[in-house]
């Protein structure tokens, strides 16, 4: 196994941390042939693992989009200029359990090899799912636990962690 990683893959792990502390991202999951959601994240990790370059990101498992991600092999993170703030707003505050939550916004969805993006996104990172795992809140500082409060009284999120294969 190899260390070596593109000076591209390197730009997009960057990007990702810089835009998800600040303006927020998507993951995606699924496929325009069998089905996908989308939802609004503003935690999330981009590395190294086991030799591979990565991004990490974690969903509640009550979300919609937990179940795709967990079904899939891949997922698409998309990264967006500050313009589109209002529009990830409504796909982190809207289920898509409950309808069509991305025909309330601009965007524009897209098929791409191995999963979805979209028109507007500055940025799409590919991913292959490599690792799947739900936090263990027993496990957990109990000063962050209380920090989190009621949204970690029961169940944590799952991180999914995935190669970064692609940058569009």
């Amino acid at each position: 196994m190899s260390g070596k990683v593109s000076q591209g893959f390197l730009d997009a792990q960057a990007e990702f941390v810089r835009r998800v502390s600040d303006d927020w991202a998507l993951v995606t999951a699924g496929t325009q042939q069998d089905g996908w959601n989308t939802m609004t994240i503003g935690w999330g990790e981009a590395g190294m693992l086991w030799s591979l370059p990565t991004v990490t990101v974690y969903v509640h498992p009550w979300r919609y989009t937990h179940q795709f991600l967990l079904d899939n092999d891949y997922f698409t993170v998309q990264l967006f200029d500050n313009e589109h703030k209002h529009d990830l707003g409504i796909l982190g505050s809207k289920s898509g359990r409950d309808g069509d939550k991305v025909a309330l916004t601009s965007l524009t969805p897209k098929a791409i090899e191995h999963g979805m993006t979209f028109e507007e996104a500055a940025t799409t990172l590919v991913c292959r799912k490599i690792y799947t795992h739900a936090i263990d809140l027993d496990a957990m500082a109990p000063d962050i636990r209380e920090r989190l409060g009621a949204f970690y009284a029961e169940e944590g999120h799952t991180f999914f962690v995935g190669e970064l294969v692609g940058v569009l």
